[in-house]
């Protein structure tokens, strides 16, 4: 069961803070959690370390109260307002069941954020391309990027059948498209859209997150189409932080660890530019 009592966390994040060291695990109130379709949640916390430091693509590691679940779970930020952190998930386990009845004035034990970010320092247009659950850091990629002048988003979402993040996107992308596996795949949306994409005023760099063939497909068509392309790997992780190796994946450089050397590849990294 949740924690009852809410421990503050200032003095985890503060005292590593002036140490000049990442904070670990503490323990953070929860503010909403809401189903957005079936098995599918987004849950709120608090935390002003994580809010302040995440970047898209970065992850964020929640530990379930339950001590026989030893291995946290690793989540995408998928928003950030002030200091409250979102998270969205599938209901998967008895982990993840857990955390879909977190309530407000419950808690939760978090570290992050961990992994590596989207470079989006270039001027573009960004084309977000999610698969299912991969929406999470491409939703933060573009709750970023509408902050820019020189930078736009184009989300380019494909569900299994409920479009359950078409109105969250939409605040900050300037375009959203989204198919149903009963009408395509993302790669026929990308189709679809290719020549506005190629002849917009912003150059395309596609951000991608999902399934791995779906990313392996997408990775396939910016390079050959020459458009650059950033790939958040999904990947069962056990510690987050990279001491249990069992998030390795084979990589043009060897194998490495998703979760230290990524999350996010692109394909000359990964060895899928042949």
């Amino acid at each position: 069961m949740p924690n009852a009592t809410f421990i503050p966390t200032f003095d985890v994040t503060a005292e590593a803070s002036r140490a000049g060291r990442f904070p670990g695990r503490r323990t953070v109130p929860v503010v909403d959690n809401r189903r957005l379709s079936d098995g599918i949640y987004r849950l709120t916390f608090r935390d002003s370390y994580i809010a302040g430091h995440a970047k898209p693509a970065q992850f964020v590691d929640l530990y379930s109260a339950d001590p026989t679940r030893l291995m946290p779970r690793p989540f995408g930020v998928s928003e950030v307002e002030g200091d409250d952190v979102s998270l969205i998930f599938a209901v998967v386990g008895k982990g993840t069941d857990e955390f879909s009845r977190l309530a407000p004035g419950d808690t939760v034990d978090v570290m992050g954020p961990l992994g590596k970010g989207f470079d989006m320092k270039a001027p573009a247009n960004y084309v977000l391309v999610a698969g299912g659950l991969g929406v999470p850091p491409l939703l933060y990629a573009a709750q970023k990027l509408a902050l820019r002048d020189d930078a736009t988003a184009t989300a380019a979402f494909g569900y299994r059948d409920e479009r359950f993040a078409d109105d969250l996107v939409s605040k900050y992308a300037e375009r959203t498209e989204s198919i149903t596996n009963a009408q395509g795949n993302v790669v026929d949306l990308l189709d679809s859209i290719e020549d506005s994409l190629v002849h917009g005023d912003l150059p395309p760099v596609i951000l991608s997150c999902g399934p791995m063939p779906m990313m392996r497909a997408v990775a396939s068509w910016a390079v050959a189409r020459d458009i650059p392309c950033q790939l958040s790997l999904e990947a069962r992780m056990g510690c987050g932080y990279g001491t249990c190796y069992v998030c390795v994946v084979d990589t043009a450089a060897g194998r490495q660890k998703v979760c230290v050397a990524g999350p996010v590849f692109t394909p000359e990294q990964l060895g899928w530019d042949k």
